[in-house]
């Protein structure tokens, strides 16, 4: 006959452990109901309290303008999702592209190296808006591609300023591969391009996930920017309402969808960066 062994009752000093962080966790409680008590005041002195505050309602958060500009400012912002896409896959192959060639070894591979150095210097102290700029109006200008969409080149100067930005992270994620993965990967008879491809990037992407997973955050928000060249996006949807409204709302109501885009993104950076600290310190607090 098998026997249930008998759980031990939590002894007086576990007890006691118990207790206090009950009440540290209901003290924490208090304070956090106090001092979000203590904002909201303070938010409602300062600003909704303050003389201009039915004016500054009227012009940035009229309900009935928002209602009004919402179909083409949605319409917008499918436009920003298409090309987002787009330009995050176009990141993608062209900063591992740029990564792989910045870590190949050797003397004969220095004109290579070189290159994407001088590129992802280039573009990455150059602004967003000038490369817009540069891309949007200056490749059409010269005559010798097709007529193509605003958006189109708006994706093209995402890609060129992102991937410099991108490489950098895969690299520094190539780097931080310790040695011996490589010899073990050589030794075992795997070629230079298996070793990269089988043994270096799956480690790499793993140490590096949470800051490409900031970067795609940042590049949600800068799609914004190819209302520059003319694509009727979220923005230029409501700049083109704002002018026949004479009111700042449809800026608000593209400002908020942008930031529910991204939302879902934040949080689940947060999520993946709690988790592989948590991995990394098995549970322990720095």
């Amino acid at each position: 006959m098998s026997t249930v062994p008998s759980v031990a009752a939590p002894s007086a000093i576990e007890l006691d452990r118990r207790r206090f962080r009950k009440r540290q966790t209901t003290r924490s409680v208090l304070i956090s109901l106090v001092s979000t008590l203590v904002v909201a005041v303070l938010a409602w002195v300062f600003v909704i309290n303050t003389p201009g505050w039915a004016r500054v309602q009227q012009t940035f958060l009229d309900p009935a303008v928002a209602v009004q500009a919402w179909p083409r400012v949605f319409d917008g912002l499918l436009l920003n999702i298409r090309v987002l896409i787009f330009s995050a896959i176009g990141v993608l192959v062209v900063s591992i592209l740029l990564a792989t060639l910045r870590t190949l070894r050797g003397p004969i591979f220095f004109p290579l190296r070189a290159l994407a150095a001088g590129y992802t210097d280039l573009f990455r102290g150059m602004p967003l808006l000038i490369v817009l700029y540069l891309v949007g109006f200056g490749l059409p200008g010269l005559g010798v591609f097709p007529r193509m969409p605003p958006e189109f080149w708006g994706t093209i100067a995402l890609v060129l300023v992102y991937s410099a930005y991108v490489s950098e992270v895969f690299r520094a994620g190539i780097e931080a591969v310790h040695p011996s993965q490589r010899l073990a990967a050589r030794g075992l008879g795997l070629s230079h391009a298996q070793t990269l491809r089988l043994v270096i990037l799956p480690q790499a992407v793993r140490k590096v996930t949470p800051a490409l997973m900031n970067d795609f955050v940042a590049m949600q928000k800068d799609v914004g920017l190819i209302s520059v060249l003319g694509a009727v996006d979220a923005v230029r949807a409501a700049q083109i309402e704002t002018a026949a409204t004479y009111n700042f709302t449809p800026y608000v109501l593209a400002g908020l969808l942008f930031v529910v885009l991204a939302l879902p993104m934040i949080r689940l950076t947060d999520w993946y960066s709690a988790r592989v600290r948590s991995r990394e310190q098995i549970g322990s607090v720095v």
